[in-house]
């Protein structure tokens, strides 16, 4: 979700000659999307980022986007403040100075608690995650034109890229290919570059008087605009990695549903008490995900954010794959 504030008296932030210096705000910056994004802006040049989450301080990890944050972070480009979204106070300081507010906290979507996720502020939906994300949007929607306040929507296909937890899951179990159904849904799959792209693009549309008009108050769906059936993308995945002989196996629906049920009936009946970890894979909720054709049309995004993919399926791909094995290999305890 893309927010920026207008000024009449602004001509365009420039300031003899040259473009001044505006300050950008990422909610949940240390998130998956948000830490690609967070490094976009800086690698630009252009923009000083204020990256807020919950940690109480930032501890670094390995990878390109981490190296360029601590770049910015020693020489003032970029600085950390921990925040809770829930928290006004917090988050109005947080945003002192601050041109541009790109929100993309949210609870752990794993976590199926509609009042865990009410509370981080996000018609019937397969989870509490998805409910709360709609009924944000809806906000974020009716607030455009509000004391100035610019806004729209972002809404992502199904991210993959360096730092994705796609990589590692897929690895986990890499000889096996499990199908769930009769395995022709598809999906519209997207580079985490390209949703940074579909951001910055939105940013640059409502910067300008036309733009706003025509984007301010609408959502738009990024994708690569590469539908394909989900099941042969996991596998291309797999093979990636460096699986060649994999061992396929398809459930059928009618036996892997009534299972989710009971497992999940199970945890909130006795699990849940012993502070047993939620289940993420075999839920209702993530089946009904898996089994669905969700595919989505981005001409909105082409024609009126002037938004086009910049790197391929298969080249994101690929690095996504080979940044995973490089920081993977890195881990391993050398013998």
């Amino acid at each position: 979700m893309v927010g920026s504030q207008y000024d009449d008296d602004d001509d365009d932030n420039v300031v003899v000659g040259r473009r001044q210096t505006r300050w950008y705000a990422v909610t949940g910056g240390r998130g998956f999307m948000a830490r690609h994004l967070v490094a976009a802006l800086l690698r630009s040049g252009e923009w000083r980022v204020r990256v807020t989450d919950l940690a109480p301080t930032l501890a670094l990890g390995h990878g390109e986007t981490e190296g360029i944050l601590s770049d910015a972070l020693r020489d003032g480009r970029a600085v950390y403040a921990s925040v809770d979204v829930c928290n006004l106070d917090q988050l109005t300081k947080a945003f002192e100075g601050v041109d541009v507010v790109f929100h993309t906290a949210a609870a752990d979507p794993s976590k199926n608690n509609l009042q865990l996720h009410y509370k981080r502020l996000t018609w019937r939906f397969p989870d509490a995650y998805a409910q709360t994300k709609a009924e944000a949007e809806k906000l974020v929607i009716k607030a455009n034109g509000i004391n100035g306040l610019l806004t729209c929507c972002i809404r992502p296909g199904s991210m993959f890229g360096p730092g994705d937890i796609m990589m590692p899951t897929l690895d986990r179990y890499g000889w096996s290919n499990v199908t769930i159904g009769e395995g022709k849904n598809y999906d519209d799959f997207v580079y985490v570059e390209n949703v940074v792209h579909g951001h910055l693009c939105a940013d640059k549309t409502l910067s300008t008087i036309e733009g706003a008009r025509t984007s301010g108050g609408k959502a738009y769906f990024i994708t690569n605009m590469e539908p394909m059936n989900m099941w042969d993308f996991l596998y291309l995945v797999q093979e990636e990695l460096g699986y060649k002989r994999i061992f396929k196996i398809r459930v059928p629906i009618i036996v892997i549903k009534p299972a989710s049920y009971l497992i999940e009936l199970a945890y909130r009946a006795v699990f849940s008490h012993f502070g047993t970890c939620q289940p993420q894979i075999l839920t209702p909720a993530r089946i009904r995900y898996v089994t669905l054709n969700r595919t989505f049309s981005c001409n909105k995004a082409v024609e009126e954010l002037g938004y086009k993919p910049i790197v391929t399926l298969q080249d994101g791909l690929k690095k996504a794959v080979k940044s995973y094995i490089q920081l993977r290999d890195k881990d391993l305890p050398k013998i």
